[in-house]
């Protein structure tokens, strides 16, 4: 193994200039002449807009312009789109409400944009719009996902705020499997809310140059090609060629940067109207308020065993809350991002899920990290543990009883799993826990007045998310392929241009070990360029996991055609045939001789071009690739939470945390294991604090840090991590994604072990002091009875 290749744990290479300040964010972005966004927000939940009357605000000191919906609409400035279509039970398209980036005619939640007022300093902005006056007449609101079809209806095409209704399965067949099951666990289970809440809160500066009639605008984009198409294409900002788009250092996204947002939308589209750049950047509090939320679901979930404790059937119903507006991709997260992954790491023969999308007055919901599969896994994990404790069985026993053994396997819900070693992980993370002496843990604590309590979580999560032809058929609206440049310098280094982009995954430093072990070249040769339109080939972007999957294969295969160029040109160089030339360890040999050269040299003599000049062999050495797997990723693994709880205070004290995943292929251990303990970390924030809460008016309570609580080093445990290895089969890399796992096996982890502790089922997340005391107390009565 190379010290800088494949395998290795190198030291991320982006991390010092981030570590001293030297970071280049969005908001350290300053043109000349810029003026500074505010965006005036409705503090209604749903109301329409009866007049906005901005006169004297316009006149205040440094106010450049104010800007409403009916402005976009003279200039034809399209709606935000929602670019995946589903299709409901009967056969008609999803109900997709108009979404314009300022509100026309009515506001659907807190923190819709009415007006944009544009000044010289933010100050003077926000200042200017304490004088716009709006008179709203105030309609019925409803933020409950339960009651959504109940309430009053947000858009006209959908009277009763259901988007669809969706289905996947065999109905049949799973009735019949219930109608023979020898044991039903049923149960009901809520999904929390949450707010993303990166590090860095977006941010935009669009500019346009009258000169050469084009935009350009800086942004805090997980994906800038796709928000670069969506403006052109659908918003009709500019023409592709006419419209810049750069995403430069961003400080986190978990899929909330994924998505087109209103005020970039505006801050580009206004630059050309204001003849200056125009800046804005989120606080914390509008970051609340507009950022995309994730998960918010409802459901009622059953599970069918037979006479041998072997799951025979699951049927699932799930009320998904999708805001008050569809998000770019929201339409798919509760549908294909979701049901799929119903069947776990199980051989569940029959599976029926039905979905309900509903509008609410809240902020739209969209992918947050793991993206409809966390909330799979909660439901399979719980019901699993759940029918293990009904059925008097050790839940890792039971798990191990149900598990998919042979590959490939066909789901009956779309997915066919195409490699995975389940039981492996799960026995080397009884091992690792220390899963035997629980029993006497257990007794231990109960000395002390504490519960304790053991929780698993068999994950399995699709990711890579790609393969065109599976996506195109499931709705989506582009194909997710990636894309690779890599240009070779004449002196040896290399530039790789990716369509990908890092926002914390440490891109500068995974993809150029992959070329620095392929070429034989050191690290400090490599450079990565991403996200910037101008500079890099159209790209799909980050998120899904599928960076390494999709991007860096795309890479491999342009690293492909650049050996094989290689070659050509060190033949020539040593007179042989490019048959007979060797190259490894960065140096082309003529097999069963000592002639050789390096790397290096090759590549100066692809530019000089003496040795070749008039032959069939162009000068240079660049090469670019388009890569489009056949199949997703199947990231898999165990996770085991122990706790203990303090019945009189209800703090919960995570004593324990295993984790052994099968990620395939590991590039980096060292970032592999790092993404591993964020994810957990917010998997734990899920499960025992954080949950965004509206009132009945929609207004959202949790709008602030002081009100939304996020996991803390003393909320997290120490992490024990181990892996297994089974290799992806779908891309010649071997990869198979690591960035969500640990978002998706945590929740229910935790929920198992608190249960567990608990000794019932009468805890929901997030499962704070209060609500744990609260469910202590019938737990200690129980005890003292008996």
């Amino acid at each position: 193994m190379s010290a800088t290749g494949i395998g290795a744990s190198v030291k991320r290479k982006e991390d010092f200039r981030f570590i001293t300040g030297r970071g280049n964010y969005t908001d350290d972005v300053n043109r000349y002449g810029q003026t500074h966004a505010y965006f005036l927000r409705s503090p209604h939940a749903h109301a329409t807009i009866d007049g906005i009357d901005y006169a004297e605000a316009l006149k205040m000191p440094g106010v450049v312009a104010i800007f409403t919906g009916k402005d976009l609409a003279d200039d034809k400035i399209g709606g935000l789109i929602c670019g995946w279509s589903i299709t409901s039970k009967d056969g008609s398209p999803m109900k997709a409400g108009a979404h314009p980036a300022l509100a026309q005619g009515k506001v659907r939640y807190v923190g819709d944009h009415v007006a944009v007022i544009i000044a010289d300093t933010y100050a003077q902005a926000r200042t200017a719009a304490e004088h716009v006056n709006v008179k709203y007449g105030v309609l019925p609101a409803n933020a409950d996902t339960a009651s959504a079809m109940k309430s009053a209806p947000l858009h006209d095409v959908a009277s009763d705020n259901r988007v669809y209704d969706w289905h996947l399965g065999d109905k049949g067949a799973t009735e019949a499997a219930f109608a023979k099951a020898k044991h039903i666990t049923k149960l009901d289970i809520v999904n929390n809310r949450l707010v993303p809440n990166p590090m860095e809160p977006r941010a935009a500066v669009g500019e346009y140059e009258q000169g050469t009639e084009t935009f350009c605008l800086h942004t805090t984009s997980q994906n800038p090609h796709v928000a670069r198409l969506v403006l052109s294409a659908f918003i009709g900002i500019a023409p592709e060629h006419k419209l810049r788009v750069i995403a430069p250092d961003v400080g986190g996204g978990f899929g909330s940067k994924i998505f087109i947002y209103a005020e970039e939308t505006v801050c580009v589209w206004a630059s050309k109207k204001v003849g200056r750049p125009v800046k804005w950047t989120s606080d914390r509090t509008e970051a609340f308020l507009s950022d995309a939320h994730g998960r918010d679901h409802v459901t009622h979930a059953e599970l069918a065993m037979d006479a041998n404790n072997k799951i025979i059937g699951l049927r699932v119903h799930t009320t998904a809350n999708l805001g008050a507006y569809l998000s770019t991709f929201s339409s798919a997260v509760p549908t294909y991002l979701y049901a799929p992954l119903l069947s776990g790491q199980y051989n569940i023969p029959a599976i029926y899920a039905e979905v309900d999308g509903v509008y609410t007055n809240t902020a739209p919901v969209d992918a947050y990290r793991g993206a409809g599969r966390p909330e799979a896994t909660f439901v399979i994990e719980r019901l699993v543990e759940v029918a293990a404790r009904e059925l008097g069985v050790d839940p890792a026993v039971f798990r191990q009883g149900n598990y998919v053994t042979q590959f490939p396997h066909q789901t009956p819900v779309i997915f066919c799993y195409d490699g995975g070693d389940y039981n492996a992980s799960m026995l080397k993370a009884l091992e690792m826990a220390d899963y035997k002496g629980i029993s006497a843990r257990k007794a231990a604590s109960a000395a002390k007045g504490k519960l304790r309590g053991i929780g698993f979580s068999s994950y399995i999560e699709a990711c890579g998310i790609a393969p065109s032809a599976a996506v195109g058929s499931l709705g989506a609206g582009v194909g997710l392929w990636e894309s690779a440049e890599v240009r070779v310098n004449p002196v040896g280094t290399v530039e790789v241009l990716t369509g990908s982009h890092s926002h914390g995954q440490g891109h500068e430093t995974t993809f150029a070990q992959l070329v620095s072990g392929r070429l034989g070249i050191p690290i400090e040769n490599v450079s990565i360029v991403h996200g910037d339109t101008d500079k890099v080939q159209m790209g799909m972007g980050t998120y899904g996991s599928r960076s390494g999957a999709v991007g860096m294969s795309a890479i491999s295969k342009a690293l492909d055609k650049i050996e094989a160029k290689a070659k050509k040109v060190a033949g020539y160089v040593l007179e042989a045939a490019e048959g007979d030339i060797e190259f490894k360890d960065g140096k082309f040999t003529v097999k069963g001789t000592d002639k050789s050269v390096d790397f290096g040299s090759v590549a100066l003599q692809a530019y000089v071009a003496h040795k070749f000049s008039g032959q069939d062999l162009e000068p240079g050495l660049k090469e670019g690739a388009f890569y489009d797997p056949t199949n997703f990723t199947f990231p898999a693994g165990v996770h085991i939470c122990e706790v203990e709880i303090d019945p009189d205070t209800g703090v919960t004290k995570i004593e324990r945390w295993t984790a052994v995943d099968d990620f395939g292929v590991i590039i980096n251990p060292m970032i592999v294991e790092g993404q591993v303990h964020g994810g957990i970390a917010q998997g734990i924030g899920q499960a025992l604090l954080e949950g965004a809460i509206y009132d009945k008016d929609g207004q959202l309570l949790t709008a602030s840090f002081m009100d939304y609580a996020m996991p803390r080093a003393d909320d997290l445990p120490s992490y024990n991590v181990g892996m297994t290895e089974t290799r992806c089969p779908s891309n010649p890399l071997g990869i198979k994604g690591c960035g969500e796992a640990g978002c998706i096996a945590a929740p229910p982890a935790v929920i198992n072990a608190i249960t567990d502790a608990l000794g019932h089922e009468n805890i929901a997340m997030p499962a704070t002091p209060q609500a744990v005391w609260r469910a202590a107390q019938q737990t200690m009565k129980k005890l003292a009875a008996e």
